[in-house]
């Protein structure tokens, strides 16, 4: 049988999961990175993407959970994602995320202030992003 890791998945608005897992897939800011039973002490910032769980071997992955953002913190046998948004794949609902971009596009071209603006194109890029990862 394969050694498991802790892993435990957080939001601001809910825990995601928190359960043993043969591995998790984490999107990284500077790539994604695997963490297995064993691995090296680490604390990484989190870029927008998917983590993969594989709950009983590496050939099969179990669970896709997009993530927008936030910190991973690695030990030996556990992992502990705090993500600022993650909603498990399956759940999205690409009509409602391609018409919140219609709705947001729309409205950028009325803002004039930089930092709204800012705002609005890193709500795009997640929304892009979440809707991508469902398909």
């Amino acid at each position: 049988m394969t050694q498991t890791i802790q892993f435990d998945l957080v939001s601001p608005e809910q825990k995601i999961m928190s359960e043993g897992v043969a591995m998790a897939v984490i999107p990284g800011t500077e790539g994604d990175f695997g963490v297995l039973n064993g691995h090296m002490p680490l604390v990484a910032t989190i870029g927008t993407g998917v983590v993969e769980i594989y709950r009983e071997n590496m050939n099969d992955i179990t669970d896709k959970i997009f993530i927008a953002g936030g910190v991973a913190d690695v030990t030996g046998d556990q992992c502990t994602v705090l993500a600022e948004q993650a909603i498990n794949v399956n759940d999205i609902d690409v009509d409602d995320i391609n018409r919140q971009i219609a709705d947001i596009e729309s409205d950028l071209s009325s803002i004039t202030n930089e930092a709204d603006q800012s705002r609005f194109h890193k709500k795009l890029d997640i929304l892009r992003a979440m809707a991508h990862s469902a398909k």
